[in-house]
């Protein structure tokens, strides 16, 4: 991707958190899909603001987003590069106007994350990356390369989500006596990561291929790994469902080693 692709797409998340803001700063309603999952006014004016964006700015490149139709498997999978947008990732956070959300765009290519954006609207903060090239974070004017923390040293600092955690993750941290356990919503949890400012995000349940696409670019463009419960990079766009199965995101790759069975 080049500068130019890059700054144009900044440009179009950009637009989109003034639009969350919008909303944000407001009353809403809030409405629940199928899955229960909550729905605002912001999603959907995130969702219109990326997706024409990108469509304009790259017509041949299709897009999947979280508040898309439902697309045919069989077209989808012919798909080899493709953009996979949450366009408000966190409603939740959201709902609970905690600031904790944030606006996820990556670049897919043969089933790899080869660019990763996340903005978070109330901060405006924005960190990207390109595997292979750094991952940055923005603010105002400014770019300031970001690396995560290699190697990992105790006490591991650890992601742990506000709004989900289940038996498995609390098994994990019941492990791992003596870490610190922080809080964060959203895929900013890969964000933090990749800044060196947390060691291990676990997630085991149901996650969307929209939900960590643009952080395992970023996590990866800044020396760590996202990798699945057999220790493979997750993939994108590769399989019927859109479901990812459990992951562990660490800045350090040597980590998942030292981990409790």
């Amino acid at each position: 991707m080049d500068e130019t692709l890059r700054e144009s797409v900044i440009g179009i998340a950009q637009r989109a958190a003034a639009a969350i803001l919008a909303v944000y700063e407001g009353e809403f309603a809030v409405q629940h899909k199928d899955d229960r999952s909550p729905l605002t006014a912001a999603d959907l004016a995130a969702h219109r603001c990326i997706v024409d964006g990108l469509q304009a700015l790259t017509p041949g490149i299709p897009v999947l987003s979280e508040e898309s139709r439902a697309l045919d498997i069989a077209e989808r999978r012919r798909w080899r590069r493709l953009w996979v947008v949450d366009p408000l990732d966190g409603t939740r956070e959201f709902v609970k106007r905690n600031g904790e959300f944030c606006i996820n765009i990556a670049l897919v290519e043969d089933g790899v994350a080869v660019f990763g954006l996340i903005q978070q609207p109330v901060t405006g903060r924005l960190w990207y990356g390109m595997p292979g090239r750094g991952a940055f974070r923005r603010e105002g004017d400014s770019d300031r390369a970001i690396h995560a923390r290699i190697p990992a040293a105790a006490p591991l600092r650890i992601a742990a989500s506000r709004s989900h955690r289940d038996a498995r993750t609390q098994a994990l941290l019941d492990a791992l006596p003596g870490s610190e356990v922080v809080g964060y919503g959203s895929a900013l949890k890969f964000c933090r990561i990749a800044e060196g400012a947390i060691d291990l995000y676990p997630r085991f349940g149901p996650t969307s291929e929209w939900d960590t696409a643009a952080g395992q670019a970023i996590v990866e463009a800044a020396g760590g790994a996202v990798l699945d419960a057999r220790g493979r990079p997750l993939r994108y766009n590769q399989r019927d469902t859109l479901l990812n199965g459990d992951f562990i995101a660490v800045g350090d790759p040597a980590l998942p080693a030292r981990l409790p069975a």
